[in-house]
């Protein structure tokens, strides 16, 4: 498992992994959107496109959950499959192509409602595995 869920008493608090940087932020995009909706209720019939820059990796990390967020629940767009790319000059930036397809509710059997990401508690270890720590605010 890529992502799990930690204990904590009010919101979502998320341990994600992965082999590269990018491939833990494609796991942190897959788990914001496994805690609105059945994530394997999703096929990939669409594309888009997310762009971010950020002075560091939790301003990144924190930006890139938020756009999850808002593509979710204000769009209407679900992502299934993440593909990310982050380069580093003087910020760092991300690029996301995300496949998914437009929300429906009789089909993706909806979880629960995420207000927006917080730095409380957020860390990243840039090492092998790459290790995040997250908070959603439910």
């Amino acid at each position: 498992m890529a992502y799990r869920y930690l204990d904590h008493m009010t919101d979502a608090f998320i341990e994600v992994t992965g082999d590269t940087m990018e491939k833990a932020f494609e796991n942190a995009g897959i788990s914001v959107v496994d805690t609105i909706i059945d994530i394997k209720s999703v096929e990939n019939k669409e594309e888009r496109k997310i762009e971010i820059y950020a002075d560091d990796l939790k301003g990144l990390l924190y930006s890139w959950l938020e756009e999850i967020i808002i593509l979710t629940v204000t769009d209407g767009f679900v992502g299934k499959t993440f593909n990310v790319k982050i380069t580093k000059n003087d910020k760092h930036h991300l690029v996301a192509k995300i496949i998914g397809e437009e929300i429906n509710f009789e089909k993706h059997h909806f979880k629960m409602e995420i207000k927006s990401p917080t730095y409380h508690l957020m860390e990243i270890r840039d090492e092998k595995p790459v290790l995040m720590r997250f908070i959603l605010d439910l």
